[in-house]
């Protein structure tokens, strides 16, 4: 980072790696595509599949319907989970409706899931951290309501009562802020000096190098513009990492026609990132519409690798492997190659 010194007149981008798409958000949005070749339109999805409104309207144009509840579907359906999670209320639901389901649930939040169920099943009280009304948090808390009260920031710890103050366990919302959950955290240790972590972090890799990525280049940037939707909680906390990082100003912005040039007066160095669940052609909205304006040197501002990836929901996997082993039955295919086909190679 030694080499990012600038003279006023540079103009300059400091575009953060990572960026974009996380292996949940990349599992979830293939997930629908692939339902969608497989069964046919329409495929409902409970929920935004992520919170990204081009994702989502392009999703739709392909025969996507979303639904914000499970009744909306008729029977008879296939309907998808988002990678938020649901509670298993939900499951319930789509059983009476007699819906086929498919769970694109980000495995990062099923390990959130498991550690609440686990926990309860061991009489803890479990302090949930993060924001209240958000889709993941309400699935997490549906897991296991007689155990779990929300802790919705620092300022929430106050109010926090518990049964046993030697049998408590903080879990936490997969995209939150870094910082900001190791205060609530710090907080109700203080509180509840006994309070015990979850056995592995659960603010997801993605999150926290995105993160990471906008604290390197907020002490560079003037202005740090992320990419991102407004109901997406870990857009929204990349802006405020940026602002505390030293950004004069931060703002979070769909399109790049939502970038207003006021916002470069006076600037030479700009920070660009987006949300993990932003795809790449938005960014490079963001780079034509700064390089137009002066800002045509980027530089990159890598904070970590990522090589995760993860498979494709079980429902679909195994239906995709029915469905190859059936064509290759009628092709007459047999040996190595009937295998391969039949595992969806």
């Amino acid at each position: 980072m030694g080499h990012m010194t600038a003279s006023p007149a540079r103009r300059r981008v400091l575009l953060a790696a990572p960026r974009g798409y996380c292996a949940g958000v990349d599992r979830a949005v293939i997930a629908v595509e692939k339902a969608l070749e497989q069964y046919g339109a329409p495929v409902y999805v409970r929920h935004e599949i992520v919170h990204n409104k081009y994702v989502v309207q392009t999703l739709e144009k392909k025969g996507a319907i979303f639904v914000e509840r499970t009744e909306e579907v008729p029977p008879g359906n296939i309907v998808m989970f988002s990678a938020h999670g649901v509670a298993p209320v939900v499951h319930e639901e789509a059983a009476r409706g007699q819906l086929a389901t498919i769970d694109a649930t980000c495995p990062l939040v099923t390990k959130v899931h498991k550690e609440a169920v686990r926990f309860a099943g061991e009489d803890y009280d479990i302090l949930l951290i993060g924001h209240e009304g958000h889709e993941e948090v309400i699935g997490t808390s549906g897991e296991a309501p007689d155990h779990i009260q929300l802790v919705d920031g620092p300022g929430d710890v106050a109010k926090v009562e518990v049964r046993d103050p030697s049998k408590v366990v903080w879990l936490s919302q997969t995209t939150l802020s870094v910082d900001e959950t190791m205060e609530t955290v710090d907080a109700l240790k203080e509180k509840f000096p006994q309070l015990i972590s979850p056995p592995s972090d659960d603010i997801c890799y993605a999150t926290q190098n995105r993160q990471l990525a906008v604290k390197q280049m907020g002490a560079e940037a003037e202005l740090v513009i992320v990419v991102g939707s407004r109901n997406s909680s870990n857009s929204k906390r990349l802006v405020e990492v940026a602002k505390l990082a030293g950004a004069r100003a931060s703002y979070l912005v769909d399109f790049a026609s939502e970038i207003d040039e006021t916002w470069l007066e006076g600037v030479s160095t700009v920070g660009v990132t987006s949300g993990a669940s932003v795809p790449e052609v938005l960014v490079e909205e963001v780079l034509a519409f700064l390089a137009e304006r002066g800002y045509g040197d980027v530089e990159l501002v890598k904070a970590a690798d990522e090589h995760i990836t993860f498979s494709l929901p079980k429902e679909l996997r195994r239906d995709l492997r029915e469905e190859a082993a059936a064509l290759v039955a009628a092709r007459g295919g047999s040996g190595a190659e009937g295998s391969r086909a039949a595992s969806g190679e």
